[in-house]
């Protein structure tokens, strides 16, 4: 029997019902390639072996009733910002140290309705605060690509790195991630896979350990277009327990797969030609415009003059909301808890022993743009640009453009503890110029690999679609995938 890892969700779910093999032996598959595999690339921050079997168990049970849900027996890996009754849930952290919640995550509850195997929990940026997966207290994921020639380890893309670094080696079938300004298309754009982030209210974020609660989206990351399709239809819903969640039908994602992009209007904008940016990417960029415009899609040009506004913008709203969603962890009723003379002093050694650098850093700046005498500066000021951010894309989508393409991420991945990016913060927060602007908008978009670059290195292109609008990102998405191929790493862990 062929490597049962190798399959994607869509051909495993035929092999299964098929009854080529089993859901208990699919998952032992994987379960041995995490064990083997997760002291050279650290994905994982506890796999939940029993659980695991005792699930595909059960699907199996189903499966051989004629019954069984969309994902029945398919093996995931989730983020760490997930709860998972009984099971490790602490955000990269150690202030959640032991934390182990009484509920599960409706995300996961809908994935576990549709007969989804848990194989564990995912490493990532700590509170997904980071775009390296280095910031977690479980220690930097590794990239499961190297460049050519080359033994150097590289980072996964943050903050679901975990889960990239899981779904490129071969770890589960496709993974849950989160994406505040880029979390889930920069780390699939980095390891190439595909990363969905939905409009905001797509998905519930009941359940989900906040960051920026304005901000914050779950969603997708899988190996291929069909895949994320699958997920997608499975994660979403409404929920009574999220007043953002958005009360629409969830269509059948997949469905728009192989539907013609001819007559379509793809969006290019002007202000996504940054200064410095790499031949590479300028290259990638021109060989999707072509990709697009060989399927009969219509090339715009467009404008969208706020862009240049939104780094700054986010990197204010994100840790004024940051700021105040941790502030709940304090060492007296979960997690870690540092004694103290009194109870100022339990609170202050509590934090400072459990958030790391990054978090403290984004902590203090939301702090301080939320307090006395800087609100209406700062924080309002960006809320403002926020909204100018929101109209940018409104109006273009008004003309009659139906997606709009850029690049992913201004570069390949890099390497991991690089002194450039390690020694300068502003430097690793322009890794996300290309994403954060869906997510001030709510908007939904969707990272593609898109080709390899010199090195040999996946880079990817992200399509942005209008509100609730994802089967136009899966169509178009498909067209690139279908144009670039598929790309995968050589096996070296």
């Amino acid at each position: 029997m062929s490597d049962l890892t190798k399959f994607t969700i869509a051909e495993a779910r035929e092999k299964l019902r098929a009854k080529e093999f089993s859901s208990l032996e699919l998952t032992d598959a994987y379960l041995a390639a995490i064990d083997a595999a997760n002291p050279s690339l650290n994905a994982y921050v506890a796999v939940t072996h029993d659980k695991a079997r005792e699930m595909a168990g059960a699907s199996d049970k189903r499966l051989a009733a004629g019954e069984g849900g969309a994902l029945e027996g398919i093996p995931l890996g989730i983020k760490d910002l997930f709860a998972t009754e009984g099971v490790h849930t602490q955000a990269g952290s150690h202030i959640l140290d032991g934390f182990k919640p009484r509920y599960e995550s409706t995300v996961t509850s809908n994935l576990w309705a549709d007969g989804a195997v848990m194989l564990g929990k995912l490493n990532m940026d700590e509170f997904a605060m980071g775009s390296s997966n280095e910031t977690s207290y479980y220690g930097p994921v590794t990239n499961p690509w190297r460049a050519k020639d080359d033994n150097k380890a590289l980072v996964p893309g943050g903050s679901s790195g975990g889960s990239a670094a899981a779904v490129a080696g071969w770890l589960c079938a496709a993974a849950t991630a989160t994406d505040t300004g880029g979390s889930i298309r920069q780390p699939a754009a980095l390891t190439g896979t595909v990363g969905v982030k939905p409009t905001y209210g797509r998905c519930s974020r009941w359940g989900i350990v906040a960051f920026a609660s304005s901000l914050d989206q779950a969603g997708p990351i899988a190996r291929d277009v069909r895949d994320a399709a699958i997920m997608m239809k499975s994660m979403a819903s409404v929920d009574p327990k999220d007043t953002t969640s958005v009360e629409r039908e969830v269509p059948d994602y997949e469905a728009a797969l192989g539907q013609s992009v001819k007559g379509l209007k793809i969006g290019i904008p002007q202000e996504y030609r940054i200064d410095g940016m790499p031949d590479e990417i300028e290259k990638l960029w021109q060989r999707g415009i072509d990709w697009m415009k060989d399927a009969g899609a219509e090339i715009v040009d467009i404008s969208l003059p706020h862009t240049k506004y939104a780094l700054p913008a986010y990197y204010i709203v994100a840790p004024a909301e940051a700021s105040s969603n941790l502030a709940r962890y304090d060492g007296v009723r979960y997690g870690l808890r540092v004694p103290g003379k009194d109870i100022i002093d339990m609170y202050e050694k509590s934090r400072a022993a459990g958030f790391g650098r990054e978090v403290k850093r984004r902590v203090m700046i939301g702090t301080y743009v939320l307090s006395a005498g800087y609100y209406d500066a700062y924080y309002l000021k960006a809320q403002k640009v926020r909204a100018l951010i929101k109209k940018d894309f409104e109006d273009v989508f008004a003309d009659g453009i139906d997606a709009i393409l850029t690049p992913a991420t201004p570069s390949a991945a890099f390497g991991i503890a690089d002194q450039d990016m390690s020694a300068d913060p502003v430097k690793m927060y322009l890794n996300d110029i290309f994403t954060v602007t869906v997510n001030m908008a709510g908007l939904p978009g969707i990272a593609v690999p898109a080709g390899l670059d010199a090195k040999g290195l996946p880079l990817g292109l992200q399509l942005i679609g209008r509100p609730f609008d994802e089967e136009m990102l899966f169509r178009t998405g498909h067209v690139i995938e279908q144009a670039a191929g598929r790309f995968q790493p050589d096996k070296w862990w």
